[in-house]
């Protein structure tokens, strides 16, 4: 079994796997991955040829994040996740990151705890369906990372600045935004996920949430990934009768982030990227 880069190639593969572990994920996010980060985004080969696990990885300024680590069935139980994993937590290291985050199915703590991770909030997946009855005005907004109210909500949600990743989200979806507060609408497949979302003020976060909903065709889902620890947005998705699809377990190692969940209504992906 050898680790190696993860390739174009593979993005295809690891959506077919990942669809049968009832993933959400899409083609976009690899292609980005691989653009931003491509030395911590690995795939494991046995000796036949066949691809037996991926991870991917992705480094902000100060922080980074480790995602999509998932080996095939019939390699499971022989350390292979574990390979992979430790060798994006090294690329990470060396590239200086401080700061290492990853969100772990109850099955996969133990294997981050043995590295030193630990947990420091719950990730809720909430499910809906949107409430747009006519066709909404365009809300695609010019945006420039280094003087965007975007930027500043992001950092002061998660304590380092992640300019890419929220380029990169703006750039395929939909953006809603003010000096308070900001959500982005990117498809997912048929569905539609809101994330990134933060805001500062739990009125206006409410606000760009119903916004969003009618931007969104009547009985079309919506995801949302969003902290338990961020009681108002518990309450708000509670209000607006979206269920609860599932839990993971936001980890971190290194230098204790300046994490604020109170600011965050909604992650950026739907788990590899925070």
């Amino acid at each position: 079994m050898t680790i190696e880069p993860f390739s174009t190639n593979d993005i295809a593969p690891f959506l077919k796997l990942a669809a049968a572990e009832n993933w959400v994920a899409e083609p976009w996010e690899f292609e980005f991955l691989l653009s931003r980060f491509p030395q911590g985004c690995l795939a494991a080969r046995a000796d036949n040829g066949t691809t037996a696990g991926f991870v991917t990885s992705l480094r902000h300024e100060r922080s980074g994040w480790i995602g999509n680590l998932i080996v095939s069935p019939e390699y499971r139980g022989q350390g292979i996740g574990e390979r992979l994993f430790s060798t994006a937590l090294e690329a990470l290291r060396s590239a200086g990151v401080e700061t290492f985050w990853l969100t772990a199915s109850e099955k996969g703590k133990s294997l981050y705890e043995k590295y030193g991770f630990s947990s420091i909030d719950t990730i809720v997946r909430w499910v809906g369906t949107g409430s747009q009855r006519h066709s909404p005005p365009d809300h695609q907004s010019e945006w420039n990372t280094s003087d965007s109210p975007v930027s500043g909500i992001d950092s002061r949600a998660w304590g380092d600045r992640r300019d890419a990743l929220l380029a990169a989200t703006v750039g395929r979806g939909r953006l809603l935004f003010d000096e308070s507060g900001f959500a982005v609408i990117q498809s997912c497949g048929s569905a539609r996920q809101i994330g990134p979302f933060s805001a500062v003020e739990v009125g206006r976060a409410e606000h760009i949430f119903e916004t969003a909903l009618r931007t969104v065709p009547i009985g079309t889902r919506i995801y949302l990934d969003a902290p338990a620890s961020n009681r108002a947005a518990l309450g708000l998705f509670n209000r607006k009768r979206l269920r609860i699809a599932g839990t993971n377990e936001l980890m971190f190692a290194g230098t204790k982030p300046g994490y604020r969940p109170e600011y965050v209504y909604g992650l950026a992906t739907m788990g590899s990227c925070g």
